[in-house]
């Protein structure tokens, strides 16, 4: 199991955890996918690829900006 913190400056209110934790937890190989608001981080657990990740983001509304 991996672990992957996301850094998503775009990140800023609760409707930004919503839309990406709602494109990101169905996501297969995601087990948990937390956002910190105040760090404008992604924290994903599992073996989803950062590709599939980073695509889900998008579809969220966001960009990953790099991976911490």
């Amino acid at each position: 199991m991996t672990t992957r913190i996301y850094s998503v400056p775009g990140i800023s209110c609760g409707h930004c955890k919503s839309a990406i934790e709602g494109e990101l937890t169905p996501l297969n190989g995601v087990e948990s996918a937390v956002v910190d608001i105040d760090a404008k981080t992604v924290t994903v657990v599992g073996d989803a690829t950062e590709a599939a990740v980073r695509s889900a983001v998008d579809e969220a509304g966001y960009e990953v900006a790099s991976v911490l």
